[in-house]
């Protein structure tokens, strides 16, 4: 099985693939963007071509008028979307102020609550967007033309994804994979190694290339974990990919909906097994620094070691593609490239964990309904597509749109016959343990050395009674 999916990861850089996407991701950055949609391209998105501008007659006069959106999506993954706005706008008349912003799940809800919203947020936590609709009533629900598009192209998981109690309220955007590991192909090719097929696999390339830089200035791995309000996501994923591996997709579940505690003894072996690679002084932070030094250097800042060789993996999301600097080819055989995460137990499978962007608003002005029409509609996942680090959960997506390697490759994990996939589960939970102790927890876990039993006492105390 593993040889079969390994062997199709390999192909994928190269091959087109013909399917149906069902499953989606998240991802965020941690510089302050904003922009509108009236610029031209710099993200490789040919907005040249028009759209249908029929769907939006039925909104009435919205020229001149002016739609908000909100987001954690920053630079430079942020200049896809405002070029995919840009048609909208040609259409419409109506001018689309995009602002992305580090701090967005602490700042989303002090808007809110400050009477001061976005007409539209993205939201790249399920169970942020749960808290804020039962918590403040503020969150409008999505019109019957954005239901009825969500019903036709989308999977109904994804639809579940954003309904609240019943309620309908945010359409799926955007999707990527987390369970990749970063490497450089020449690197690996020079040194001799080979990409690990199982996690053992793994570990002993780590022991190898501890042994093979005994002065210890180049390490296996190296990461960060500084997001601003946000920092600890990235541990998070770490501890939910394990999660999946350790103990297999039903406990994951479980572990999610809090059927188990946070302090369970099949959390704790995921903690600790993500603590052998993360907190071995041996292990990490190549061309950083020692264990501590994953709390202080931002997500974004964490792979760089792998091009000046100073380091040989990273753990991070697809959407990683978007922060290796201007001129650096990805592609298996160009300057970085990723391989999938391998899996821990025989039993666990080929897990992928993953997450998402939802579409929410709060406001229902006739051009704040279209636009998020427009979100859901084959005319703007198409021309997203093209800017790269997006695969729409989208019916109608044209994979000939998948210009990047990695984004072809998460496409083929996503829609492999072997995979099970998982929604990551911190943006599950709710907001005050998915987007709070569980992020605080694991950056004192790295950052203070924080006991594994005393982090997920914590986190356990924090779930909302």
């Amino acid at each position: 099985m593993r040889n079969r999916l390994n062997r199709r990861v390999a192909a994928a850089a190269s091959a087109g693939i013909g399917m149906t996407l069902l499953l989606a991701a998240c991802g965020a950055d941690a510089i302050e963007s904003g922009g509108d949609a009236s610029g031209g391209s710099d993200g490789g998105v040919d907005t040249s071509a028009g759209i249908d501008c029929a769907p939006y007659e039925e909104f009435g006069e919205i020229d001149g008028t002016t739609v908000s959106l909100y987001t954690s999506i920053l630079a430079p993954e942020d200049q896809p979307y405002i070029d995919a706005f840009a048609p909208f706008t040609e259409c419409t008349g109506v001018t689309v102020n995009y602002e992305g912003s580090a701090e967005f799940e602490a700042q989303l809800l002090v808007r809110v609550q400050g009477g001061n919203p976005p007409d539209i947020a993205l939201f790249p936590q399920p169970g942020l967007l749960q808290t804020i609709v039962r918590d403040t009533g503020s969150v409008v629900p999505a019109p019957d033309a954005v239901e009825a598009a969500v019903d036709e192209f989308y999977g109904p998981d994804w639809k579940q994804y954003g309904t609240v109690d019943d309620e309908f309220y945010a359409a799926p955007n955007s999707a990527n994979v987390k369970s990749f590991v970063w490497y450089s192909p020449s690197a690996f090719e020079e040194a001799g190694y080979e990409v690990p097929e199982t996690w053992d696999d793994m570990l002993a390339l780590s022991d190898q290339i501890v042994a093979d830089n005994p002065g210890g200035e180049v390490k296996p791995w190296c990461a960060g974990i500084g997001s601003g309000d946000a920092t600890g996501w990235t541990a998070t994923d770490w501890m939910e990919d394990v999660m999946l591996r350790t103990a297999g997709a039903d406990v994951y579940d479980q572990w999610v909906n809090h059927e188990i505690p946070f302090n369970d003894p099949a959390v704790a072996t995921a903690l600790e097994t993500v603590g052998g690679i993360l907190k071995n002084e041996d292990y990490v932070n190549g061309g950083i620094g020692g264990v501590q030094s994953i709390a202080s250097t931002t997500f974004q800042d964490g792979g760089l070691p792998v091009l000046d060789g100073s380091c040989f993996m990273h753990r991070q999301a697809s959407f990683y593609a978007a922060n290796w600097p201007e001129g650096t080819e990805v592609a298996e055989d160009g300057d970085v490239f990723a391989f999938y995460l391998p899996p821990i137990e025989e039993s666990a499978g080929e897990p992928i964990l993953g997450a998402g962007e939802f579409v929410g608003a709060f406001a229902d002005r006739p051009e704040v309904q279209a636009f998020q029409l427009y979100m859901t509609s084959s005319d703007f996942i198409n021309l997203r597509a093209q800017g790269g680090q997006f695969i729409p959960p989208h019916s109608e997506l044209d994979t000939a749109n998948l210009t990047n390697p990695i984004d072809t490759l998460s496409a083929e994990l996503l829609t492999s016959e072997d995979t099970t996939f998982r929604f990551d589960a911190s943006d599950l939970m709710p907001g005050a343990v998915g987007a709070g102790s569980f992020w605080t927890e694991m950056t004192a876990w790295i950052a203070e050395d924080k006991a594994d039993a005393e982090v997920l006492d914590a986190i356990e105390a924090s779930w909302p009674q």
